[in-house]
């Protein structure tokens, strides 16, 4: 198994959201926005799984959708040029459903993917435990070949990619920064909507002292540029996340 990864050693702003575009887009080079949709009673929503391009041409999927949604993902990135065998990765920002639902169906079509996540969610990815969310329905399990811990870095062609450890949406939750092209990959630890950049959403969170605390490692990290899985893309500048920090961390007190 080949694997790009460094284990690690021991004002005022200008919000742009960005329309959500059904075919996705590039929106760094090499870094691709694969937004699904899924009709629900309240009408359509949309969930934003992303690719990155590894050093070799092939992909880092962060995410899986659900499982009825990959043909849309395969749309998408047969609109960039790519394919499903061209996924070699899949890092799964933590345990929930509309993240994980469409693992399996995309392992049985790629079934040499190599499946990332951090070790606190591994279990209820893999069916060792049950999810922490839900109403006693689950996803397929499948196992999780690379359990991380959080410090860890791939090498892609837009340079490093770290992984933040994010708790709090859920115990393992983790997060994606490119500090060459200054964009994050929140998952669920941020998310946006039509006045911008937002934190997670308390109602999923079951321990939202320790999310707002992840806010405060992502803030350190002080990305431009942020991709939420709900919401999509904000182009927010530098020091917004640590002021999304504060305001949350007050409305906590």
């Amino acid at each position: 198994m080949r694997v790009a990864l460094r284990r690690p050693a021991t004002a005022t702003y200008t919000f742009l959201l960005a329309a959500a575009d059904p075919s996705g887009m590039e929106f760094t080079e090499g870094v691709y926005d694969l937004p699904v949709t899924l009709e629900t009673d309240d009408g359509e929503r949309v969930f934003h799984p992303s690719a990155v391009e590894l050093e070799d041409g092939g992909l880092l999927l962060v995410d899986a959708g659900f499982g009825h949604t990959l043909d849309q993902l395969e749309a998408n990135l047969d609109g960039h040029g790519f394919g499903l065998a061209d996924v070699e990765f899949v890092l799964l920002t933590h345990q929930d459903g509309d993240h994980v639902g469409g693992l399996a169906p995309l392992v049985d079509r790629v079934p040499d993917v190599t499946v990332f996540a951090h070790r606190d969610d591994a279990p209820a990815i893999d069916g060792r435990e049950a999810p922490i969310k839900g109403q006693g329905d689950r996803y397929p399990a499948v196992p999780v070949d690379v359990e991380l811990a959080g410090g860890e870095t791939f090498r892609t062609a837009a340079g490093p990619l770290d992984v933040v450890a994010t708790p709090g949406h859920t115990p393992g939750h983790v997060s994606l920064h490119l500090p060459e092209r200054d964009v994050l990959l929140a998952g669920d630890a941020l998310t946006a909507d039509d006045t911008g950049l937002r934190g997670p959403k308390e109602h999923f969170t079951p321990k939202l002292s320790q999310a707002i605390d992840s806010v405060r490692a992502l803030a350190d990290r002080d990305p431009e540029t942020t991709l939420a899985y709900h919401g999509g893309l904000v182009e927010h500048g530098h020091g917004r996340v640590a002021d999304l920090h504060d305001e949350l961390d007050a409305d906590l007190d």
